[in-house]
This record gives structure tokens, sequence and C-alpha cells, in this order.
């Protein structure tokens, strides 16, 4: 297995970003009625991320080991706890930050796996 760089990291990461944007969309989507234009707006917004994604993911995964990239991808509980709290004003526990440092160290681990 090699070595992630940095900048795959990054990359990894913006799209993992890119996924998490979906359930902010679904969220301002919920506080809709349905079929209303906020909602068909929001569920468009949805739609078109997940598209973005789609194509972005598929770019990482040319480029990163697949079980490399999806170690990475649960990172997303970071980034959805993250904009709950911006967009949502929700609050985060200390168990929420237990959870995510756990998620990080076995990311971490992956990440610097030189194959030993």
């Amino acid at each position: 297995m090699k070595k992630i760089s940095p900048i795959q990291i990054i990359v990894l990461q913006l799209a993992v970003i890119i996924y998490t944007f979906e359930t902010v969309a679904a969220k301002f989507a919920s506080g809709y009625p349905f079929l209303s234009w906020g909602f068909i707006l929001c569920y468009g917004i949805q739609i078109g991320v997940l598209g973005i994604y789609a194509v972005v993911w598929q770019q990482v995964i040319k480029r990163v080991e697949l079980s490399v990239a999806y170690a990475n991808r649960a990172f997303a509980i970071f980034w959805s706890m993250l904009w709950a709290v911006l967009f949502f004003k929700e609050t985060v526990t200390l168990r929420n930050l237990l959870g995510v440092g756990i998620i990080f160290a076995g990311i971490m681990v992956v990440n610097t796996d030189d194959g030993e």
C-alpha cells in the first residue's frame, strides 16, 4: 500500500465536503412543505450536489486506493457535525467529539500505513 500524499488527502476531503453539503440541502428541504417551490429548489440543489460529488469521487478513486478513499470518507461525520452547528445551530456533545476523534485516529492509521 502506497502512502497517501497531502494533496490527495486535501482532494479527498474536498470530495467528502461536497458530499456532506447534500445533507445540508436535504435538511433545508425538510423545512418546506412537500412539493413547494422551496422544497423543489432544495431538492434540486441536493441532486446537483450529488452529481458533482459523483464526478469528483470517480476522479478520486482513480488516484487513491479504494480502501484508503473509503476510510477517509468516514470523516463526513465531522463535516456533517460542523454544518449542523454552523447552519442549524445544533449542539455538539463531548460524546460527539470523542467519536470524531476516534474516527480521525482510525483515518490517520489508514493514511500512514506503510505496509509493514
